[in-house]
C-alpha cells in the first residue's frame, strides 16, 4: 500500500507532466476513505469480518491487475488511474475496520496492546521500506515490474487471511436494524460511553495539531537547512524509524495497567521533542529530536488505539474502529492551518506553535477530564468483564 502510493504519484506525473495530477490522484483516494469509513464500520459489525477483508483485498488486487494489463498493452491513461484509485479508496474503509476488529478476536484482551503495537511497528516500517523498494524497482526496471510485485504481495495477503478463523461481531446476532440506524447507534454509543469519547478526542489532539508537520517537512528542510530532496527523504525515513521503535517499545512492555501515564507522557514529550526539532540549527543534529518525537507519537497513539479497542463492546467494534480510521482520514485538514502559518511566519515557527499548543492541551485535558484520569480503572473493569 505504501509503495503503491509512490508508484501512483510517479506514474501520474509521467502520464500528465502536471503537479496537480498528484493532488487529484490522492484526493480521489482520500474522499471515499472519509465518507465510506462510517459505512464500512457498520457493515463490519453486520457480516463475517474475515470474508469482508478478503473481498476488499481481492477488489484491490483486481485493480492492480487492471493497471498492469493496461501498462503492458501501452493503453494506460490518467483517467484509468483516477478510477482505480477511487475504487481502492472505497475498499480500504471496509478492510481497515474489519482488520482492527478481528485482531481482538484473534489475540484476546490481555494481549491486544502488544498485538496492536506489532501492527503499528509493521505499518511504520512499511512507511519507509515500501516507497524505497518501489522507487528502486521503478528506477532499475519499470512501472510494470512494480505492479507485478504489488500484485504478488496483495495475493499473499489474501492467502494469509485464509488461515484466520471466521469472525462475527457476536455469536447469535439479533435481527438487524437498517444500516443507517446502525451508523446512528455508533454515535449514540460514543455519547453514552464517556471513556470511549474521551480517548477518541484525546487521540485527535496530536493527529490534528502536530502530525501535519510531516507535510511541512519539504518547506522546513529548504528554509532551515537547504537540504533539498535528499534531506526530505532522510527526515521522512527518520520519522518512520522512530515510529517503528516506539511501537516495538510498547510491544516490549507488554500489556499493563498504567496505560494513562504512557499515553499522556508520550503525547506531551512528542510536543517537546518536536519543538526541539524546529530549533536545531544543524540538519543532522535535528534528526535526534525528530526520531525521539516519532517514538513518542507512535507509542502514545498505539496505547490510545488499544485503550479504545479494550473499552468497546464487540458488537460495535467495527464502528468504533471506523471512527478511529476517520480521525486519520481527517488529519490532512490540519495541514491547512499549519501551511498557512508556514507561509506567514515560517515552517519552523508554525510547527513550534503547534507543538506548544499540543502540550498545553494535553495538560488541560488531564486537569479538566476526570474520565481521563480514571481511564486505567475503566479499562481494567472492561478487561475483567471480557474474561468473565
Amino acid at each position: 500500500m505504501h509503495g503503491q502510493m509512490l508508484t501512483r504519484s510517479i506514474l501520474a506525473w509521467e502520464l500528465t507532466g502536471e503537479a496537480t495530477a498528484l493532488a487529484y490522484i490522492n484526493l480521489v483516494i482520500a474522499i471515499p476513505m472519509i465518507f465510506a469509513s462510517l459505512l464500512g464500520g457498520a457493515i463490519t459489525d453486520r457480516v463475517e469480518r474475515k470474508k469482508l477483508i478478503i473481498i476488499g483485498q481481492s477488489l484491490i488486487l483486481a485493480n492492480e491487475v487492471f493497471i498492469l494489463t493496461l501498462l503492458l498493452l501501452g493503453q494506460l491513461e490518467f483517467w484509468h488511474m483516477l478510477c482505480t484509485a477511487f475504487v481502492a479508496g472505497c475498499a480500504f474503509p471496509f478492510i481497515m475496520p474489519a482488520r482492527m476488529a478481528i485482531t481482538m478476536k484473534i489475540v484476546g484482551p490481555k494481549k491486544l496492546q502488544s498485538a496492536m503495537a506489532i501492527q503499528s511497528g509493521a505499518f511504520n516500517l512499511n512507511r519507509v521500506l515500501g516507497p524505497a523498494m518501489m522507487g528502486i524497482i521503478i528506477a532499475q526496471y519499470s512501472f510494470a515490474s512494480a505492479y507485478y510485485l504489488s500484485t504478488i504481495l496483495y495475493l499473499c495477503a489474501i492467502l494469509c487471511m485464509l488461515g484466520i478463523k471466521p469472525s462475527y461481531s457476536k455469536k447469535n446476532p439479533s435481527e438487524k436494524k437498517p444500516l443507517l440506524a446502525d451508523i446512528g447507534y455508533g454515535f449514540e454509543y460514543i455519547r453514552q460511553h464517556r471513556p470511549v469519547l474521551i480517548c477518541l478526542l484525546f487521540g485527535l489532539l496530536p493527529m490534528f495539531l502536530a502530525m501535519p508537520f510531516q507535510n511541512i517537512l519539504v518547506v522546513m528542510a529548504e528554509e532551515a537547512w537547504q537540504a533539498g530532496e535528499s534531506g526530505v527523504g532522510i527526515l521522512m525515513a527518520t520519522g518512520g524509524i522512530g515510529g517503528v521503535i516506539g511501537a516495538l517499545w510498547i510491544a516490549k512492555k507488554g500489556d499493563f495497567s498504567g496505560r494513562l501515564s504512557i499515553m499522556l507522557s508520550s503525547t506531551f514529550f512528542f510536543g517537546i521533542f518536536l519543538a526541539l526539532f524546529t530549533q536545531a540549527s544543524n540538519f543532522y543534529y535535528a534528526l535526534v529530536p525528530l526520531l525521539i518525537a516519532n517514538v513518542c507519537a507512535s507509542a502514545g497513539q498505539t496505547v490510545n488505539n488499544a485503550a479504545i479497542q479494550l473499552l468497546v463492546d464487540d458488537s460495535v467494534r467495527g464502528r468504533m474502529s471506523s471512527f478511529m480510521m476517520l480521525s486519520v482520514g481527517l488529519t490532512p485538514i490540519g495541514v491547512f492551518p499549519m501551511a498557512i502559518a508556514a507561509d506567514n511566519i515560517g515552517a519552523a515557527n508554525s510547527i513550534l506553535g503547534a507543538s506548544i499548543a499540543l502540550m498545553i492541551l494535553v495538560v488541560l485535558f488531564y486537569v479538566i477530564s476526570s474520565t481521563l484520569r480514571d481511564l486505567d480503572n475503566s479499562i481494567n473493569k472492561k478487561v475483567e468483564a471480557f474474561s468473565l
